[in-house]
């Protein structure tokens, strides 16, 4: 089963800056072969659905093994039936909406 997600590894324990185990996930994601794209709060991947979260799970054994005590993940995991779509399917199909509608009409009668 296809999967898109959007993950956020916070190390816990480690101080401030956690750019470092930012980088390591990164890496993981690379090495498994996944399509993802960082973003100023966490990585969205796409891939099948094991592949995915065994990414995932090598992603807290290597943070960990780098010295985080603790670590606490966010993960939105969203699968679709009906039809195969990417995470730039998803994008393109906002920016076609931007580019060729009008703002919305405002809902409370003010100007």
């Amino acid at each position: 089963m296809k999967v898109i997600v959007d993950l956020c590894v916070v190390p816990i324990g480690v101080g401030v800056s956690v750019s470092k185990y930012v980088a390591a996930c990164e890496r993981i994601l690379d090495e498994a072969g996944l399509r993802h794209q960082m973003h100023a709060y966490g990585t969205n991947i796409e891939g099948e659905w094991d592949e995915v979260f065994a990414a995932v799970k090598r992603c807290h054994e290597v943070v960990h093994r780098m010295g985080a005590p603790r670590i606490s993940t966010s993960l939105k995991v969203g699968t679709r039936c009906d039809r195969d779509q990417t995470m730039q399917d998803k994008i393109d199909s906002v920016n076609s909406k931007l580019q060729g509608e009008p703002p919305p009409a405002s809902t409370t009668g003010r100007s």
